[in-house]
């Protein structure tokens, strides 16, 4: 059993967890993930490790309730425990000097590309944030960002905080401004799609990662594949991380929709019963 050793809520339906795993502290490099099932009926999840505490011994994701096990991970808080944590896994971020990197967020995408944000920093780089929201509750991790770029600049869709518009509003503004060595966005698949198409003309390079499709993590059931140019490349052995002008976003799109209609039902379900499945979590927690 791995337990819960913080909890709080980022914003609706977002919630950071502290989860001691101290084998997973100790390997964690910027970029990586991990797998975890809730309990012993539980499906496996992968989930990016926002940051590691080796001396603490301790792990912290960022979670986004969206599907029923997520919806049910975010039910549990200080002192719960999860079953199964494996990892580190997937390959680390690519960090070297650039020069002027532009490390884009979207949504938790903010939490995932943190800790790649602050190796690239340390490694020399001039790191600039842009957060992207629909509104201003629904901006997270800001300090964080802060303290781990030189500039931040929020952008949300209704101009309700920061500047109104698109992440790549504010890109296109310090390419043509500064110019631009590097960039790394992690978001929506849209959006990722938006800031690959705004840095090709300029051949400027981007990416991004593809860690939304993955399923099992192990590249065992094949759910993760992706078209890497003319290869076709798994999402969790091969990335999570990849050169943005190369991917297929169509194909990735039609992937990402596969198991839609099973994940709604599974949801449907978890509205009903889920009170059940919280105190069945529970109680394997108080026994483990």
């Amino acid at each position: 059993m791995f337990p819960i050793v913080e909890a709080r809520v980022l914003g609706p339906n977002v919630k950071e967890f502290e989860i001691a795993a101290p084998r997973v502290a100790r390997k964690h490099q910027a970029g990586q993930f991990i797998i975890l099932r809730i309990y012993d009926r539980g499906e496996r999840i992968p989930l990016t490790i926002k940051s590691a505490d080796r001396e603490r011994g301790t792990i912290t994701i960022v979670v986004q309730a969206i599907g029923k096990t997520t919806s049910l991970l975010n039910e549990l808080g200080k002192g719960d425990s999860i079953l199964d944590v494996v990892g580190p896994l997937g390959k680390p971020s690519e960090i070297e000097k650039f020069g002027t990197v532009v490390v884009i967020g979207g949504g938790v995408g903010t939490a995932i590309a943190l800790p790649t944000a602050a190796a690239l920093r340390d490694a020399g780089n001039h790191v600039i944030a842009i957060l992207g929201a629909r509104n201003k509750g629904l901006v997270i991790l800001e300090n964080d960002i802060r303290a781990a770029s030189h500039e931040t600049f929020i952008m949300t869709d209704d101009g309700s905080y920061g500047e109104k518009g698109l992440v790549t509003d504010k890109l296109r503004e310090l390419i043509a401004s500064r110019g631009v060595d590097f960039v790394l966005a992690i978001g929506p698949i849209p959006m990722m799609r938006a800031v690959a198409e705004c840095t090709r003309p300029q051949s400027i390079r981007t990416v991004v990662s593809l860690n939304s499709i993955m399923v099992d993590g192990t590249g065992m059931c094949g759910g993760c594949r992706v078209m890497i140019g003319n290869s076709s490349k798994f999402a969790c052995v091969d990335g999570p991380e990849f050169d943005a002008h190369e991917v297929d976003f169509k194909v990735l799109m039609q992937r990402n929709e596969m198991y839609k209609e099973s994940e709604q039902k599974a949801m449907a379900d978890f509205r009903l019963n889920g009170g059940e499945e919280v105190k069945r979590v529970r109680g394997a927690c108080a026994n483990g």
